[in-house]
């Protein structure tokens, strides 16, 4: 349906109606196509006022598409006129028109309104990552940052996961500030994006770069590079940190994580204690493994290949090299199936361990536990990426090494010919944000990318500060 260019009367409106397939729906048919054609308010608003005109009152889901339409133009005034009405009318806002109010009035003038918002929201949920970021930019655009921090890390607190894009926000919208608190908290975003091992992309790079080359009398110039194979930064001339563990963080690393995540709350939720107890015993009479592979997961790398297929590739391309290998399946794979074929499955057996869980298990537990067990050399195949179990870990520096840790011993897949597994040479040093106080290493990515990958950057930024 193709909204009208200019209001129209109620008699006109009515032919319209009269006129339509569904006349039940025609309003909300309407409002969909005049938010998508964006079409000039007083359109919308003449059959806002009609619709109250006929029927004493106003759905609650039309004011939310006329309160879509209004946002998407800035309306400010419109804007607080729909929130005022439904204020008046409905107890409580669902968490889509709150969306709509703050992205609305944080865009005004009247974004200290937003504010009173989220308070509110505060009251009856959590607001969404949304809410807290267009309140950021607010108050970052009108340059108090210190309340934009303090809504970033209210909203860290309650895990939620701030986008490289409010990030970026805070170098752009703190150039050429002289604080030493305020250098301090964009110092903490540069430790965060190490901690989590996130790759800022390039124009967020180049943000980094121009509000360290702004700080009055700071000093600091920005330069693009490559780092060395020996990990020496060519600018600074500094070698970067090693990317490999050394006996003692690794012996912490598998203490934590055997208390943390193993014997911690999240192992037993989908595997009884008495298979895992079965598992550690199979496990210590069969010390060390070279390699793990996570059976299901490595399964269905290739989706039109039969599963026991695509195992059967990996365990044959990895036994080639590799001494001994732990394979970690499940029940049903015993099972004769169209998928998993008993022969292929016997022929398998001979070349590697088997360990068949409960159909029900997960396995990430039962994958970190013989590979840690099985000491420094031992590598992992899967293509999960343990998120859940590194926010079991209970610090920083622990979530660290394990990033390190799982960086170097996860054996990856060609993406052309997915039954090659390949063990990279590890690089030998690590790459994540790192500073040694008067330089600053930033490793980034040419392209903005929303998922997390085991593919590490070759670009740099490294950062000096001329004293």
């Amino acid at each position: 349906v193709q909204p009208p260019e200019k209001p129209l009367q109620a008699e006109e409106w009515n032919r319209l109606r009269e006129s339509f397939r569904s006349p039940e729906v025609f309003e909300e048919v309407m409002f969909n196509s005049m938010v998508r054609c964006n079409s000039p308010i007083d359109v919308a608003k003449s059959l806002l006022t009609h619709v109250a005109k006929s029927n004493g009152d106003i759905a609650y889901n039309l004011l939310i598409k006329y309160l879509a339409l209004c946002v998407q133009q800035g309306q400010t005034s419109e804007i607080r006129d729909v929130y005022e009405i439904m204020k008046i009318r409905f107890k409580i806002l669902e968490s889509g028109a709150y969306n709509l109010l703050i992205r609305g009035l944080s865009n005004s003038d009247q974004w200290r309104m937003a504010l009173t918002l989220l308070e509110e929201v505060k009251k009856i949920m959590i607001p969404s990552r949304t809410n807290y970021e267009s309140c950021i930019k607010a108050a970052s655009r009108h340059q108090e940052m210190n309340l934009a921090f303090e809504l970033y890390h209210e909203m860290l607190a309650k895990d939620l996961v701030p986008t490289l894009d409010v990030l970026q926000s805070f170098f752009d919208f703190s150039r050429g500030m002289k604080d030493a608190e305020l250098q301090k908290e964009l110092f903490g975003i540069l430790l965060y994006l190490r901690e989590n091992q996130i790759y800022p992309h390039k124009t967020f790079m180049r943000s980094i770069k121009l509000w360290f080359e702004s700080i009055p009398g700071g000093n600091w110039r920005g330069y693009l590079t490559n780092i060395k194979e020996s990990g020496q930064c060519p600018v600074c001339n500094r070698q970067l940190e090693d990317s490999d563990l050394t006996e003692e963080e690794y012996n912490n690393l598998r203490e934590r994580i055997i208390r943390d995540v193993i014997h911690g709350t999240d192992t037993f939720r989908k595997t009884s204690p008495q298979e895992f107890e079965a598992f550690q015993t199979f496990v210590e009479n069969r010390l060390p493994f070279d390699i793990v592979i996570d059976g299901l997961n490595v399964s269905h790398i290739k989706p039109r290949k039969m599963h026991c297929e695509n195992l059967f590739d990996a365990v044959n391309c990895l036994a080639k090299d590799n001494g001994r290998l732990l394979v970690l399946g499940r029940k049903h794979m015993l099972i004769n199936s169209s998928n998993w074929k008993r022969g292929i499955m016997k022929e398998m057996q001979s070349k590697a361990d088997f360990f068949f869980a409960e159909n029900i298990s997960e396995d990430d537990a039962f994958l970190l536990y013989a590979t840690l067990q099985s000491g420094k050399h031992c590598k992992f195949v899967t293509r999960d990426f343990f998120r859940d179990h590194k926010a079991c870990l209970s610090n920083s520096l622990t979530r660290h090494l394990f990033r390190k840790w799982q960086l170097i011993h996860c054996v990856k897949s060609k993406k052309m010919f997915l039954s090659v597994f390949i063990q990279q040479p590890a690089l030998r040093y690590d790459c994540v944000v790192q500073t040694t106080g008067d330089t600053w290493h930033i490793p980034y990515k040419d392209t903005f990318e929303e998922k997390y990958s085991y593919e590490v950057p070759r670009k740099w930024l490294c950062i000096q500060q001329k004293l």
